[in-house]
Parts: structure tokens; C-alpha cells; sequence
């Protein structure tokens, strides 16, 4: 008779097992992996103790058991508005490196609408949402109640739920003075056509520090890539009075200001010097590399997930400063020649 105890399943690991490892009560594995550990005085060393050992011994707690318990699911919803935006992938890597930490899953929701988060947030299916930089016309009233932590949006929109700003108008601020450092006068501006809080506040931030150039600003549908980009950047770059340097509200309109260049002959940085904003992978390779501000968009993502999590074990939420951001000066930028420092004062459309 053959030998089947070899081919016999491993058995699952369970919280005794964890417990157990990191020498522990299986109380407190619990508490940890319910998010109400800091009610009950778990350490955080404790608690590190307890994850890495549910790491290694490759523990999940049952989902549905778990919702029976507590009367959660141990999910949240993470909702951005284009899920093909490189920066939201940046966001959600940080999310889920954070919600492992906090025995979270994390589905993600793309171009949704306010009727999607009433829903989500009325269902057994998430324990709290996770509403990424929201167009305008997105944000509804959500259910009183509902835990909800709101990344590079409106406060004022959020109806007082906890909010996670990233430092914008710093982050234009230094890249129009790095321009104008390089002795740049007339400047190319290519806005967001959307109508959302992010892009608001770059615009102002944009406009108070380029107060007394020449600028002329064209308006781009981000949703429509790099083609749409290249398209209006043209349209910029083909100007007679076109533009010595150009200020964009992302990486992927200002790889289509690259295009741009190109189809009319133009070489970065000697004739236009050109500045992104995201610092998503593409930037550091373009040719030559862009000038860019960067946005933490994982630690935007991870300080999300905690203050979430800190919600759903009743904590209070204390309102912190927006995330810092910084230029990165790569080769897409050099100084503005003689004509080109000459030129000031005056805008166009």
C-alpha cells in the first residue's frame, strides 16, 4: 500500500501558530489584526513582533470569520480617478504596503461617481473608503458615519473627515523659481482641464509665483495622454512668440511637450527647457531626463491607510501638515539665452 502521508495538504497556519511564534496571547494576535490594538495597550514592538510573524508563517485571518466577530470585512476601497495614471499606482503601492501592516485588503475603484461611494459605503463589503484626488464632480454626501480618509483633496470638501494634503503650491512655487534662477522670462503653461481641488491649487500657486512674466497657458484633458498633450504643446511651441521654458501639471503632458519638440525641430533643454510635476518612472528616462517635482505618492498612500486604520479602532485622527514635495533638477532645464532673459512682462490666453 502506497505512502499518501507526504502528499497530504500543510495545514493552514492559525492565529494559536502565530501566537505561539511570537510569544504571545492569541487575544492579542487578535486584537492586532482587528486594528483595535491601541485601545488595549498593545506595544508597537508587540505588534511589529506579531506581523512579522504572521509573515513568515504565511497567516491570513479568515476573512469571514473575522466579519462575524467584528462586523467587518477587513476590506476598504481605494477610489481614484484614472487608474491608468502612473502617480496612482504610485499611491496604491503605498497603500497596500501599509494595509498589510494593518491585516487590511484593498480593492480599488476607477472613475467612479458619488452614487459608487454611497454604495460602497452602505454595503457589508468595505470597512472605510479611501477617495484619491476627486474631481469636482465626484464628491457627494456620504453616509453620516461612513470612514472615509480623503489623499490630496479639499478639506473643506471632505465633511470632516480626516484629510491627507501633499504640499502643491510649494512644490510650483520652487519650480517657476527654478526657471526664472535660469533667467527665464516667458513662460508656457499647460493646465489641467479638470475641475479638481489638486489642479486648483496648482494653478493659484503657478499664478503668484509667475506674477509679472510672460506667459501664455494652454488648458489638456490628462485623461487623454500623451497624444492630447503633444497636440496642444504644438500648438504652444508653433506660437511666434512661443515660449522659452514650459511648466506642466504632470509627467505625461510634459512628455508630450517632448513630442512637441521634436515634430517642430526644437531640442530640450537649448531651445525650451521644460518642468513636470509626479516624478513617475518615465520622467528619469526620458531623453534628456526631466526636471520634475516630485510627489511622495507612496508615503501619500501609506498615511491614508493609518489614519483609516486608526478610525477604525475609534482613534482620533489629528490633522497633520500637507506632505513636503521637491524639485528634482535633471537635464531638461538650463539657462534661458540672451533674447529669451530679455523678454518680460504681459500674458496671453
Amino acid at each position: 500500500m502506497a505512502d499518501t502521508a507526504g502528499t497530504l495538504p500543510p495545514r493552514r497556519p492559525t492565529g494559536r501558530d502565530v501566537a505561539q511564534l511570537a510569544g504571545v496571547s492569541q487575544a492579542t494576535v487578535s486584537l492586532v489584526f482587528s486594528g483595535a490594538e491601541a485601545g488595549h495597550r498593545v506595544s508597537e514592538a508587540t505588534r511589529q513582533r506579531v506581523l512579522e510573524a504572521a509573515r513568515g508563517l504565511g497567516y491570513r485571518p479568515q476573512a469571514a470569520g473575522r466579519q462575524l466577530r467584528l462586523g467587518r470585512s477587513g476590506m476598504a476601497m481605494l477610489a481614484v480617478p484614472n487608474l491608468q495614471g502612473p502617480f496612482f499606482g504610485r499611491v496604491l503601492a503605498g497603500v497596500h504596503e501599509e494595509a498589510a501592516r494593518h491585516g487590511l485588503s484593498v480593492v480599488v475603484s476607477s472613475g467612479w461617481s458619488a452614487a459608487t461611494l454611497a454604495e460602497a459605503a452602505t454595503t457589508s463589503r468595505f470597512d472605510g473608503l479611501l477617495i484619491c484626488s476627486p474631481d469636482d464632480g465626484q464628491l457627494g454626501e456620504l453616509p453620516p458615519g461612513t470612514p472615509a480618509v480623503f489623499l490630496d483633496a479639499d478639506p473643506a470638501a471632505a465633511g470632516g473627515a480626516p484629510t491627507v494634503e501633499l504640499d502643491l503650491a510649494g512644490g510650483m512655487a520652487a519650480a517657476v523659481a527654478h526657471l526664472t534662477g535660469l533667467g527665464h522670462r516667458r513662460l508656457g503653461r499647460l493646465r489641467s482641464a479638470h475641475s479638481a481641488y489638486t489642479f486648483r491649487v496648482r494653478q493659484a500657486a503657478f499664478e503668484k509665483a509667475a506674477a509679472g512674466l510672460a506667459v501664455t497657458e494652454c488648458s489638456v484633458s490628462l485623461n487623454r495622454g500623451e497624444s492630447a498633450a503633444r497636440a496642444v504643446a504644438t500648438e504652444l511651441l508653433g506660437r511666434p512668440d512661443r515660449p522659452h521654458a514650459v511648466v506642466c501639471d504632470d509627467d505625461v503632458v510634459a512628455s508630450g511637450v517632448y513630442q512637441a519638440a521634436a515634430d517642430l525641430g526644437l531640442r530640450i533643454p537649448a531651445d525650451v527647457s521644460v518642468v513636470g510635476i509626479d516624478n513617475i518612472s518615465v520622467a528619469a528616462l526620458l531623453t534628456p531626463p526631466l526636471t520634475t517635482v516630485d510627489l511622495p505618492g507612496e508615503q501619500l498612500g501609506r498615511t491614508g491607510v493609518a489614519a483609516l486604520a486608526a478610525l477604525l479602532a475609534g482613534r482620533q485622527v489629528e490633522p497633520e501638515p500637507p506632505l513636503a514635495t521637491r524639485l528634482l533638477v535633471r537635464s531638461s532645464t538650463t539657462a534661458a539665452s540672451t533674447t529669451a532673459a530679455s523678454t518680460a512682462g504681459g500674458s496671453g490666453a
